[in-house]
This record gives structure tokens, C-alpha cells and sequence, in this order.
């Protein structure tokens, strides 16, 4: 289950219906996910796909996403360092990014544009939708694996447009588990 933290408030939230009313008022969706049946270790995305059939077509349905694929991030991956750069900067998209994690954990920092900015770390079974145009960026947890879903109106629309703020370096970039720090700037504040 998320973890919701806003470092300027001193704050933790983990009960699940108080995460999804925090998010609400900042604009970002929040669901959990169960597949349809169990899913071993090796399963394919394809299978992945089909065991969560149901809750895909629903959003696709309901916002208008036409295509949906899953993604294997791993310590080893080709290129991580280089992957992972492009999201750990304050950037917005044109399309929503939706993401369902199957495995791993990871961290969004959400920059509401008259607000605080909220990290939410995600683990299996988490389902977060970043509205179009929303500010934020995303690490990966210390053991740098993630498997996802991922759901697009038009690939194309999610290229990242960088900010150029530096906010994102005010936040440790690494969750850990049930307690985040925030960097040395923050705690100056």
C-alpha cells in the first residue's frame, strides 16, 4: 500500500481512505488493484495484461486510454542510470502517466501548483494517475526494480517537459519502506 508524505508538514498518512482524500484534493487518482487470479513470479506481460483485463478496460473506458503495456525495470537493465535521469528532475507531461505496480517500489513527488510537495511512494498493487500538465518527478527505491502497467491515450504525449526548478534535488530521492527523509534543504526550511 502507498505511502503518502508531505515533508513541508511534518506529515505521514497510510491509512488507505485518508491517502485517497489527500490525493483527491490534490488531483491525483489513487486505486488498489487484485488480479483476477494469483501471478507467479515469471509470468509474462502479456499474462499480466490479461490478469488485469477488467480494471484496464475500465480506464480505458473512462478516460480514453487506447493502449496499455507493462514495463520490467531492473538493477541490470541496459542504460538505467541514464533511464532514470529523465524523471528525476521536475518535469510535466501532456498525457496523463498512469501506473499500476506489480512488483518494486517506487516514488513520486508531486508538485501541486498552490500547494506542498507531496511524496508518495508505491508499492504492488498501487495504482497512481498523474494528470497531464502536473508537475512532479519519480525515483526508484534503493533496490531499483519496478515492474508496471502502463496506460497512454498517445505514447507520444508522455515525453517529459523539464521544468529547469531544481526543486527536485530540496528531496531525497530513495524510499525506505515506512519512513522518508527529506534532504538536508528541506530540514533547513
Amino acid at each position: 500500500m502507498a505511502i503518502v508524505t508531505i515533508p513541508d508538514e511534518n506529515r505521514t498518512i497510510t491509512d488507505v481512505n485518508e491517502i485517497k482524500d489527500y490525493l483527491e484534493s490534490i488531483d491525483i487518482d489513487y486505486e488498489q488493484w487484485q488480479p483476477s487470479q494469483p501471478l507467479p513470479a515469471e509470468t509474462t506481460a502479456d499474462e499480466v495484461l490479461a490478469a488485469y483485463a477488467e480494471d484496464i478496460d475500465r480506464l480505458k473506458e473512462l478516460d480514453g486510454y487506447v493502449t496499455a503495456d507493462v514495463i520490467d525495470v531492473l538493477p541490470t537493465t541496459p542504460g538505467l542510470e541514464a533511464m532514470l535521469a529523465k524523471f528525476k528532475s521536475e518535469h510535466w507531461h501532456d498525457d496523463d502517466e498512469v501506473r499500476f505496480i506489480i512488483e518494486g517500489r517506487g516514488i513520486f513527488h508531486i508538485h501541486p501548483p498552490n500547494g506542498v510537495v507531496t511524496a508518495i511512494e508505491v508499492t504492488a498493487g498501487d495504482l497512481i494517475r498523474v494528470p497531464g500538465g502536473t508537475l512532479h518527478w519519480f525515483n526508484l527505491c534503493e533496490d531499483q526494480r519496478i515492474r508496471a502497467i502502463r496506460l497512454f491515450i498517445d505514447p507520444a504525449g508522455w515525453v517529459p517537459r523539464y521544468t529547469d526548478s531544481g526543486m527536485a534535488d530540496n528531496y531525497q530521492p530513495l524510499c525506505f519502506g515506512t519512513s522518508y527523509i527529506p534532504s538536508p534543504t528541506v530540514l533547513a526550511q
